[in-house]
């Protein structure tokens, strides 16, 4: 059997095990330990971290997870996997597609052991997230480059003699591929409601509001994406909103809130709101129970009805994502294939 040309490494962030406070607090502990995340010095995070989070947000976070459990496991993983194969499928014996994810199993060091295994000497890395930030992109690229080192931080052992060649896909927040993806998507969406939204509400995970200020381009991505999302969709001004989820901590983070935005659109007349993430292309806690769940509680708060609030799913596996995805590995393959 020919061996491929090219290695592909879906890049996510990660999941829990499973949805009990064991498997939560090992999770947590490596993605809160990341300065990419939180970038306070060492010395003052990692008590509060060790010593107070660690202790409370696990067993919070596992209720969260248990409601939104499948039957075959986490639901990112459950569909990354099938990212993971639609995507080897598509593109076919030249390459060869594995998922890795930055904080959880299975990692980037096990995805870069499959390819090199397999014979592989060049990879594209791809972030599954549209729009760049340093708490997600940086990470996964961070990431992949220790394990291609066979290290697990920069400051790791020398254990590999043969670094692979890496190729990192660039933030793809505005390709065409991309916007027509979401549009089939939501298209097919609204085809399936009993009645067409009043409102759609556009909500992207949010980052603190001095990340965007020191350089991190994420805000201004977020609404590139929405004002081309909203002209394909043919969406007019006041029919659609734009809000960040996700808070954490104290500090200020970049607005405004999904929350206040839910609240206070049943007192604009608002009956009938969609809520979808274009910035997560996998379901996910944040997806699933964060929009979904809470989203219709916040919505109700205001004076609406929770039941009203439909959440539309991420991309996940729908077929125009997964070709966009097969054009893009393409296209930063070039060169690399053989003939």
């Amino acid at each position: 059997m020919k061996q491929p040309s090219v290695g592909v490494i879906l890049a996510q962030i990660g999941t829990p095990a499973a949805p009990d406070a064991k498997a939560v607090r090992p999770y947590l502990r490596r993605f809160l330990s990341d300065r990419r995340i939180i970038d306070y010095p060492p010395l003052l995070w990692q008590p509060l971290l060790r010593g107070v989070i660690l202790r409370v947000r696990p067993r919070r976070s596992a209720r969260l997870y248990e409601q939104i459990w499948l039957p075959e496991g986490s639901p990112l993983l459950h569909h990354s996997r099938a990212q993971q194969a639609g995507l080897q499928k598509l593109l076919g014996g030249q390459f060869q597609v594995e998922l890795g994810l930055a904080y959880s199993e299975p990692d980037m060091s096990a995805a870069m052991n499959r390819l090199e295994a397999a014979g592989v000497t060049r990879i594209v890395v791809v972030p599954l997230f549209p729009q760049y930030s340093s708490t997600t992109t940086a990470s996964v690229y961070d990431a992949a480059s220790f394990a291609a080192l066979g290290r697990r931080s920069a400051r790791g052992p020398v254990s590999k003699r043969f670094v692979p060649a890496l190729r990192f896909v660039d933030a793809y927040h505005r390709e065409q591929g991309y916007i027509a993806a979401m549009k089939a998507h939501l298209l097919r969406c609204l085809d399936g409601l009993d009645a067409e939204p009043d409102h759609i509400v556009l909500s992207y995970h949010g980052i603190p509001r001095r990340y965007a200020e020191t350089g991190d381009p994420y805000p201004v991505q977020c609404e590139e994406t929405s004002r081309l999302l909203a002209e394909a969709m043919g969406w007019e001004e006041g029919r659609w909103s734009m809000a960040y989820q996700s808070r954490f901590g104290r500090e200020e983070w970049i607005g405004p809130s999904t929350e206040n935005v839910l609240k206070e659109l049943a007192g604009r007349g608002i009956r009938r709101p969609l809520i979808f993430s274009p910035g997560l292309v996998t379901d996910c806690l944040e997806t699933l129970h964060e929009l979904a769940v809470e989203g219709g509680e916040h919505f109700a708060a205001g004076g609406g009805t929770a039941a009203a609030l439909h959440a539309a799913p991420c991309l996940n596996a729908c077929a125009e994502w997964l070709a966009f995805l097969a054009g893009l590995v393409r296209t930063n393959a070039q060169g690399w294939l053989e003939e």
